[in-house]
């Protein structure tokens, strides 16, 4: 993965390309967040112009993480409504373990802040997902209680956007871009 890889806001011209990414990466991301099954799949097209629609009303933000072309991961901004949303990311398996989550939802949430005029973000994660776990507390996400995601036990998080800026922490190895 080179150093190139930037954070876009969904267009139509990213339609392929999430594709590729999301059937290429359908079972390792069954494996820790529900599956979205095979009408996600089915209705691509339909469901991509639907979003854009809804984006453009501001009522969600999809970003995604293109590295010369190729999608490596996407952060969202869903249910969007007074000054909160609540946001989802993956990436893809042969880019995890980099940071690259961390910078991407640390750039999210900066733009949340300062672009769409958030002032609260939820997050949900699984228990067993230690990697999201790790991310959100990285990017200045509190824990706000246990609950179900798809029949297995979880967290709540959230982050008050009015609290200032989150550095970036990286890990042993890493630079700050989140690169090794």
């Amino acid at each position: 993965m080179s150093s190139s890889a930037e954070l876009q806001l969904l267009r139509h011209d990213h339609a392929r390309a999430l594709l590729v990414f999301e059937r290429e990466n359908r079972d390792y991301f069954a494996a820790s967040i529900p599956d979205r099954g095979d009408d996600y799949f089915a209705q691509f097209d339909a469901r991509h112009r639907e979003r854009l629609s809804e984006q453009a009303a501001g009522l969600l933000y999809f970003h995604v993480l293109v590295d010369n072309g190729e999608v490596l991961g996407r952060v969202n901004l869903v249910d969007v409504a007074e000054g909160s949303a609540e946001l989802g990311y993956r990436i893809a398996e042969k880019a995890a373990g980099r940071g690259l989550a961390t910078r991407a939802v640390h750039q999210v949430c900066a733009m949340a802040a300062s672009e769409y005029g958030l002032t609260t973000l939820r997050a949900r994660t699984t228990l067993d997902n230690a990697g999201s776990r790790a991310v959100l507390t990285r990017t200045g996400f509190v824990s706000a209680g246990e609950t179900i995601l798809s029949g297995r036990p979880g967290l709540r998080y959230t982050r008050n956007l009015d609290q200032g800026a989150v550095s970036f922490r990286p890990r042993d190895g890493e630079q700050k871009n989140g690169m090794p």
